[in-house]
């Protein structure tokens, strides 16, 4: 091994980030391997390489002992006291056996160790960059497809944007950029698994950190998000500041802010709605674009009632009941919605007796009733 070697270590160890005396240890246990394996020993050996000027030497290490019962690995006393008095039992003794042809095989092997040490601490690097970016977003090109997974190109490393996390109705093209959320690094020994999302809830959250500064300097909080992907989410925001419209923050001068969230999700509606620690106020946000006239809350079981308007009935239980389903998401309240006509009618006089009751008479009533936003919408059509 000559000085071009260690120059050449110490170029790697700058550039690569490699410490010159790990690449020398590795080099060092994989010559052990190769001289027992093209010389057939069985003696315990060590390789010493200098960091001076590259020398091998590779030397048997025979544990001194007063009954020899392994000679390829034990050394009588008096033997050993014969290359050094000062020996001991229990010493090891060193004897150089380096080959006249080791350097051939150590520069090969030196090769093959320098080149899999880096690719290790490559793969370490970009795992440790971006195991401390879970949960935030990316941005990178579209390479390639594997049975429908999106193969994004990040540069240093690639990330797979399963189907499962695409937005339905949502094509992508070779070359395309596109943003994504980290979902998870995995370490594996391939290096670096990076599976990634554009269909997470906090794909939204980082998309609004991106575009509204309020949000990003911490004045503006977002409380919740409740997300059907492709379709329509909603946001809960609060502003620690009393002067600052969280609303009006993450909407913009002329709906720029959430304008341009909503070109990046390709059209997917995005409701707003300031957060409130009242239930009954925040129920009642959360059913926009419907107008709530009042909600009762059942804190036993976590249900809240919601009266709306005969003719906003619709609108408050959305297409196939997204609108009251996306609101108990975001506010964590199972909601039953009742027109304001069924309302007078058949609950005014029983409140107190219906209170601790579910509501079971949903037959051509105009009630509708939704359990953690999941449940079937049971009498749209009445609306």
């Amino acid at each position: 091994m000559n000085q071009d070697f260690l120059l050449a270590l110490e170029a790697i160890e700058k550039e690569k980030g490699i410490k010159k005396d790990t690449l020398f240890e590795a080099i060092e246990a994989a010559l052990i391997s190769a001289y027992k394996r093209n010389f057939n020993s069985a003696h315990n050996v060590k390789v010493n390489i200098s960091r001076d000027t590259g020398e091998i030497g590779v030397f048997s290490c025979l544990q001194v002992v007063d009954k020899v019962l392994n000679p390829q690995q034990e050394i009588l006393l008096e033997e050993a006291r014969k290359k050094d008095p000062h020996y001991e039992l229990g010493d090891i003794v060193e004897h150089e056996v380096t080959p006249k042809n080791f350097g051939r095989i150590a520069a090969q092997t030196a090769k093959q160790v320098v080149i899999q040490r880096i690719r290790e601490a490559e793969r370490d690097l970009i795992y440790e960059e971006y195991v401390d970016r879970e949960e935030d977003i990316v941005t990178g090109l579209v390479q390639r497809f594997e049975q429908k997974n999106a193969i994004i190109n990040l540069g240093k490393t690639e990330a797979i944007l399963a189907v499962s996390e695409q937005i339905p109705g949502e094509s992508y093209k070779q070359g395309d950029r596109i943003k994504t959320y980290i979902l998870e690094v995995k370490k594996t020994t391939k290096g670096p698994q990076i599976l990634v999302s554009r269909t997470h809830p906090g794909f939204l959250k980082r998309l609004f950190e991106l575009e509204v500064p309020e949000i990003f300097n911490g004045v503006v909080e977002i409380k919740s998000i409740s997300r059907e992907p492709g379709n329509r989410s909603k946001v809960a925001v609060y502003s620690r500041n009393k002067d600052v419209d969280p609303v009006g923050a993450c909407v913009g001068p002329k709906g720029f802010r959430v304008q341009s969230i909503v070109n990046e999700l390709k059209g997917e509606k995005i409701d707003i709605i300031e957060w409130s620690d009242e239930p009954e106020l925040f129920v009642a946000r959360s059913l926009s674009p419907a107008k709530t006239l009042k909600v009762e809350i059942k804190p036993e079981n976590k249900t809240a009632m919601a009266v709306v308007p005969d003719y906003q009935l619709s609108l408050a239980i959305g297409k196939e009941g997204q609108n009251v389903r996306l609101a108990a998401k975001l506010s964590g309240w199972k909601i039953d919605i009742i027109s304001e006509s069924r309302y007078h009618e058949q609950f005014e006089h029983q409140k107190e007796q219906k209170e601790s009751e579910p509501i079971n008479d949903n037959t051509d009533t105009g009630i509708v009733q939704m359990m953690d936003g999941d449940h079937e919408l049971e009498d749209e059509q009445n609306a």
